[in-house]
């Protein structure tokens, strides 16, 4: 018996429950799939030696409550109301649904709770948060499209994800505000293109993936901790940042390419002013990563070497450098790919 098999029994339902609400016919069951998916999430994130992660999980809980009773109410709402014929319900009810799936994914103006909740959990429950837990509500926002609500939302997803990372030292907090502004390019994706969203879903996967390993790896959480353990070695820095720089969009990192994707389909459908507020906007994300990472890399801090040698884990060394690899080249090697087909 594994010392944590009842982890494995969760994360079964956690990835079940958003299998369900993918593949529903119906919003009740659509429903019913985000319960089991929120059910299954709580137990992963409760610690009863932390009591941070208990608040942490309590206000998750109680925000994804607070957006599935809305969810729940509205569907038997607007089931009667259909029923009778009484009137015209799709745009209502499309802003509506959308409201609560906007809250289940912490997207702007629906975000107050999220930097709160990052904060509270160790790396690995983030990662899930800012990764598997939005397959579900993206794939049903792109059921109840309504144009404008979605521009307003981008915009200011967009607009708080930049301005709110400028002054955090905390690094959970600053990768929080980060998917929120990610956020608000993987709705414009859906503007255009469902496929567009899932190509850059994965590629943000594929990169908060790559940062979340190297920060639990060496337990880092705010950014005195890099420049008080890691400036004596440069390679250290190296793998922090690079991904940091890639995951801010920055030519010719890996990270570019779904924003050269999205910018170019914005451009064929004229969304100049939308397209404008996201270069700008994300030019501010990066500005604070070139920023930590200028100070990291040019700063000078005295350090002991033993430092270096406790928190470094040869074994994952390998893993580390496939992943900068793949950060930094990626990029090529799509470019190639597509040259030769």
């Amino acid at each position: 018996m594994l010392k944590n098999s009842y982890k494995m029994l969760f994360l079964i339902m956690l990835f079940l429950g958003t299998l369900i609400s993918i593949c529903s016919s119906s919003w009740f069951s659509v429903w019913m799939g985000l319960e089991i998916n929120l059910l299954s999430f709580i137990p992963l994130m409760m610690k009863t030696n932390n009591l941070f992660s208990s608040e942490a999980s309590l206000k998750y809980f109680l925000t994804q409550a607070l957006a599935s009773s809305v969810l729940l109410f509205f569907i038997i709402f607007f089931s009667m109301m259909s029923y009778n014929n009484l009137f015209k319900i799709n745009a209502i009810m499309n802003i509506i649904f959308a409201s609560s799936f906007m809250m289940k994914i912490g997207m702007a103006p629906f975000h107050f709770w999220f930097p709160i909740v990052m904060e509270g959990q160790n790396w690995m429950n983030n990662l899930l948060l800012m990764t598997w837990q939005k397959i579900a509500p993206i794939v049903l926002l792109s059921y109840c499209m309504n144009f404008y609500f979605f521009v307003i939302s981008i915009i200011i997803s967009i607009i708080i994800g930049s301005i709110n990372g400028l002054n955090q030292t905390s690094l959970r907090k600053l990768m929080a505000y980060s998917s929120i502004n990610h956020l608000g390019w993987m709705l414009s994706g859906i503007l255009n293109n469902l496929n567009i969203w899932f190509i850059y879903f994965l590629f943000y996967c594929f990169l908060s993936l790559t940062i979340v390993l190297i920060f639990n790896n060496f337990k880092i959480f705010n950014l005195n901790q890099i420049f008080s353990f890691f400036n004596f070695k440069n390679l250290i820095k190296t793998l922090i940042f690079l991904p940091f720089l890639s995951l801010g969009g920055l030519p010719p990192f890996l990270g570019f390419f779904p924003k050269w994707m999205i910018i170019e389909y914005l451009m064929k459908m004229n969304y100049i002013f939308l397209l404008m507020i996201l270069i700008y906007f994300t030019l501010i994300t990066l500005y604070f990563y070139l920023r930590i990472s200028y100070s990291s890399f040019l700063l000078n801090y005295n350090e002991m070497n033993w430092n270096f040698n406790y928190f470094f884990n040869y074994n994952n060394f390998y893993l580390f450098s496939i992943l900068l690899y793949l950060n930094i080249f990626g990029l090529f090697f799509i470019n190639l790919f597509f040259f030769i087909s």
